[in-house]
């Protein structure tokens, strides 16, 4: 079953839940915001992702600014950051048979799901 990190505000995420419904793709979704991941949870995510922690941040959101920014981070500070703060989260995540990709690209999304 694919799993959406999914937030309802978020246009790109909405789109990917769109998507999803017309290619006819069951799914499961995780509102990361209310049901935040744990520390352990987000660190499998980012391997299943294969991206540095950094690399999942929204650096533009206004936490990140007044927080974070400019700090020399850990990757597990990082993660720390994203576990306390949820909306730094990029989404949607789309998870799939142990693989994830963050699904803002539609044509990468298929790729994706065509390749697993």
């Amino acid at each position: 079953m694919i799993q959406v990190y999914h937030n309802p505000r978020c246009g790109k995420s909405r789109s990917c839940l769109a998507f999803l419904d017309d290619a006819n793709q069951d799914y499961e979704i995780i509102q990361y915001l209310t049901e935040t991941p744990t520390f352990e949870e987000l660190k499998s995510l980012i391997e299943k992702l294969n991206l540095k922690p950094i690399e999942l941040v929204r650096v533009k959101e206004k936490v990140w600014i007044e927080e974070y920014k400019g700090k020399t981070l850990t990757d597990s500070q990082v993660i720390q950051a994203m576990v306390d703060n949820p909306i730094l989260i990029e989404r949607p995540i789309v998870i799939k048979d142990g693989k994830a990709i963050i699904g803002r690209d539609l044509d990468k999304l298929s790729s994706f799901l065509e390749g697993i």
